[in-house]
């Protein structure tokens, strides 16, 4: 199991999700997204007319499910209050850093006006979830000739954030 400092460490070295939150009517909705961090807090880029900037404004509230990317998956939930940053600097900021986690590299400053005519077209706010609790999930193995007869199933862990 990981302790807290492990689970901080998983979602700093970690880069995409799966946003979670509750719609108005019917079951809860889940997009695949990119975040970056800010100390402690999470930040994904999104439109101010999208269900999950909706979603947050309404609730207050999100979960993210950081994925490892690795197999076999691992991967970690977080949840905690969310808000909504109207700031076109935060959005462009977030822009900039998912450009370059997309890209694989980092993008030149000269890129910067260009990303924000985007965020400005896109009408481009933040999704800040503020951590309060972890919920990790460790992964199963099933090596090659195991028949399946060792693989345990444990119970996710519950953990403060700070």
């Amino acid at each position: 199991m990981m302790n807290q400092q492990e689970r901080r460490a998983f979602v700093e070295s970690h880069r995409t999700c799966i946003f979670g939150f509750q719609r108005k009517l019917g079951p809860p909705s889940m997009s695949v997204v990119y975040y970056v961090t800010d100390g402690d807090d999470l930040l994904v880029s999104t439109m101010r007319e999208r269900a999950k900037a909706k979603a947050v404004r309404r609730t207050g509230e999100a979960a993210l499910c950081v994925l490892d990317e690795q197999w076999p998956l691992t991967y970690l939930q977080v949840y905690g209050p969310a808000v909504i940053d109207d700031d076109i600097a935060t959005a462009v900021d977030v822009m900039m850093k998912v450009a370059a986690i997309m890209s694989g590299q980092t993008l030149p400053e000269a890129a910067r006006p260009i990303v924000e005519a985007k965020a400005r077209e896109e009408d481009r706010v933040v999704i800040r979830l503020r951590p309060e609790w972890t919920v990790y999930t460790p992964p199963v193995h099933l090596y090659a000739g195991d028949d399946g007869s060792k693989m345990q199933h444990g119970l996710a862990e519950r953990m403060a954030w700070r």
